[in-house]
């Protein structure tokens, strides 16, 4: 796993835990196969759970917390489901909280996740990365919904311009976002990383405070700009996105 510090004080707090990016610091995404994992990020990562707290922090949104475990367990890394945050739960208590009737446009792979809310009526649109789902049609039905709105919400989970995968680059989320936002004027919330809460919840549950962590991750906005405006220092890993 090949670092590079970014604006880490070495005169801070002493670390306490991490918190770590999954697609690009752990491993590669493969459209083929189960992932590809990144040099020296089992054996780095394995020893720090071992000697320190960590927990995952990832806008991954193409499957569930429990496929994402597994998927690591397969690749040789040891961690617990319970200590891998997604941006799906915080966006359904969102969701219920302000009443919302989201109009479902994400992965095949969890909208299973979604099945208790109220879709009847949709008042805004939920989406993640849903890949070969961005078809014209579900895109230009997603905007005729916010179309009709006297507010228009687009809530996703991440709002990522691009990911690493195997093959190569890949359109996220939040470039898809981008285009219904120009087309019907909608306002976009983005759960998920950077939002400041999102990392907060993850420390929150190691018990410790914001300046005894440090966030380990490929890119330079949601994982490194995200950390350090929520007070954590950060280490960007020279794999992924990095450039």
């Amino acid at each position: 796993m090949c670092l590079f510090f970014q604006r880490l004080n070495i005169d801070s707090k002493p670390i306490k835990g991490f918190l770590l990016d999954v697609n690009g610091v752990l491993y590669d995404n493969d459209p083929n196969g189960v992932g590809c994992v990144i040099p020296g990020s089992v054996e780095a990562f394995n020893r720090l759970y071992v000697e320190s707290q960590i927990r995952l922090v990832t806008n991954q949104s193409m499957c569930t917390r429990k496929h994402l475990a597994e998927k690591l367990k397969k690749l040789g890394f040891r961690v617990n489901e319970e200590h891998i945050f997604m941006p799906v739960p915080e966006a359904k208590r969102y969701i219920k909280t302000h009443d919302l009737r989201p109009h479902i446009f994400v992965h095949n792979g969890i909208a299973e996740d979604f099945k208790d809310l109220d879709t009847s009526n949709p008042n805004c649109i939920l989406m993640g990365d849903a890949q070969e789902g961005f078809t014209y049609k579900a895109l230009n039905t997603a905007f005729r919904i916010l179309h009709k709105m006297n507010h228009p919400l687009i809530i996703t989970l991440g709002c990522g311009k691009f990911y690493q995968r195997k093959d190569g680059p890949c359109i996220d989320v939040g470039s898809f976002a981008r285009v219904l936002e120009y087309a019907s004027n909608a306002q976009i919330i983005a759960i998920g990383k950077p939002n400041e809460q999102f990392f907060k919840a993850a420390i929150e549950d190691m018990g410790l405070t914001t300046d005894e962590v440090v966030m380990i991750g490929d890119d330079i906005v949601s994982d490194i700009g995200g950390a350090m405006k929520a007070g954590i220092r950060s280490v960007q890993v020279r794999t992924g996105k990095w450039r």
